[in-house]
């Protein structure tokens, strides 16, 4: 019998996916809700576009029905995480699609006092150097990558998203940084802010 009653805002994840896994609409609804942002963000990084929305949605969908098989104690974050990530690389492979990916703005803390045209003009060209070095990057970089300096996942929850050692996670996203400083370094000003 599902629980209709309204979901408290401060339940912990783990209440939460006990009672989805009950089959509570509205606990599972608060954790769509609660990740969306950062599912649509891991989405835009692995798949263009179009692509990334779809993604979402098809992939709260499937965690859903996985509820099952999710690991009782588990974090949640870096499990739907997997999920978005695995569900947008799907939809790369099988629209044989690898444009030029744009990311969308990631801080999630907004300014509270407006920049000077000075702060704010010189922000624009470092965001656009960065989207443009990101462009350059395998889309395994640019999700490690991401998922550190964007999304901001502990290592310990990069392991679990990506379903390596954390050993593993430390040389990939060693390795990418590597790749995207020379990305940096090689990229033509004409690239910029395309």
């Amino acid at each position: 019998m599902t629980d209709h009653r309204p979901v408290p805002d401060r339940l912990s994840d783990e209440t939460l996916v006990a009672r989805a896994r009950g089959g509570d609409a509205d606990a599972y609804g608060e954790l769509v809700t609660r990740y969306r942002d950062l599912a649509y963000r891991v989405a835009w990084v692995v798949a263009p576009g179009g692509e990334a929305e779809d993604a979402v949605q098809e992939a709260f969908v499937k965690a859903w029905f996985a509820l099952p098989r999710f690991r009782e104690g588990a974090p949640f974050r870096p499990w739907v995480c997997r999920i978005v990530a695995n569900e947008a690389r799907n939809r790369i492979r099988s629209a044989r699609r690898r444009d030029a990916l744009a990311l969308r703005d990631a801080s999630a803390t907004p300014r509270l006092d407006a920049p000077s045209p000075d702060d704010a003009a010189l922000a624009r060209e470092d965001a656009e150097l960065l989207v443009a070095a990101m462009n350059r990057l395998k889309p395994d970089d640019r999700l490690v990558v991401a998922y550190r300096w964007l999304f901001e996942l502990s290592e310990a929850e990069m392991a679990d998203a990506l379903e390596v050692p954390p050993g593993t996670v430390k040389s990939r996203l060693s390795r990418a940084m590597v790749r995207l400083r020379d990305a940096i370094a090689d990229l033509d000003p004409a690239e910029v802010g395309q």
